[in-house]
Parts: C-alpha cells; sequence; structure tokens
C-alpha cells in the first residue's frame, strides 16, 4: 500500500515513503510562512514618537514637518522630511544626536541625553538585518 519512492545519490540508495516527502514539504512551507512574517511588509504607516519633558508626542513619517521640543538645557530641532526624521539642531556639548542623520525604518532612534530628548520610529517596514545570532 505505502509504496517507495527511490532516490540513488552516489552509490547508496536513499527511499523516501509518500509520508516523508509530505513531512519535507511541510517543513519548507513553514519555514516560508515564518520568513514573510520575519521579513515582510511591515504593519502600516510609520509614525515617530518624541519624548521630551515628561511629555509624550507622536508625529505621522509622511508630512514634511519641524518642530521644537524643550528639555533641561534648551531646545530640540526635529525635522520630518520625505518619510524619515532627524535632530537638526540641539543645545547639547557633543551633538551626538544630530551625528545619528536620518532615521526612516521602524525600530530606529536617537537621543539627546543632555536635553532628555527621545526620538524614534515606529511602525512601517522594520530595519534591516544588520547581525544574526544563532
Amino acid at each position: 500500500m505505502w509504496s517507495r519512492l527511490n532516490f540513488t545519490i552516489g552509490r547508496k540508495g536513499i527511499s523516501f515513503r509518500h509520508l516523508d516527502i509530505l513531512a519535507i514539504a511541510l517543513a519548507i512551507g513553514v519555514a516560508v510562512l515564518f520568513s514573510l512574517h520575519a521579513y515582510g511588509a511591515g504593519s502600516g504607516p510609520s509614525e515617530v514618537s518624541v519624548q521630551a519633558d515628561g511629555k509624550d508626542y507622536l508625529y505621522p513619517l509622511d508630512r514634511n514637518v519641524e518642530f521644537k521640543v524643550t528639555g533641561p538645557i534648551g531646545e530640540t530641532t526635529i525635522q520630518i522630511r520625505n518619510n524619515s526624521v532627524r535632530v537638526a539642531d540641539s543645545p547639547c556639548r557633543d551633538k551626538i544626536c544630530i551625528a545619528a542623520g536620518w532615521l526612516s525604518h521602524n525600530g530606529q532612534w536617537t537621543a539627546c541625553l543632555p536635553n532628555r530628548v527621545f526620538v524614534r520610529v515606529e511602525g512601517g517596514s522594520p530595519a534591516a538585518v544588520d547581525a544574526q545570532t544563532f
């Protein structure tokens, strides 16, 4: 009733049953579904979350806006242009928040620690994988 499918690789033959092939196909299908879920398109439009002075602000990433938020040492200027956000100016000494440049992918963030301003991109497509750990 259960016939075998024989494949020959080298000198030894490999024998598969129909359920073996079904199990292999199912495993490949599950791997493809997980890959599509992990690396597939994002979940809608992106937004910019800005935390400053104990307040939370939320802005859509698809609008061109420039605004200022006040922190303990002064005003930080944030720009949103072409679906990206950046800290354009800040009163901090080292300007690391400005050096971060334009942020556009989900999960990217920058912070001006002396001025206590935190900017994060939320939603949309995930950032590209830059490392993998097994």
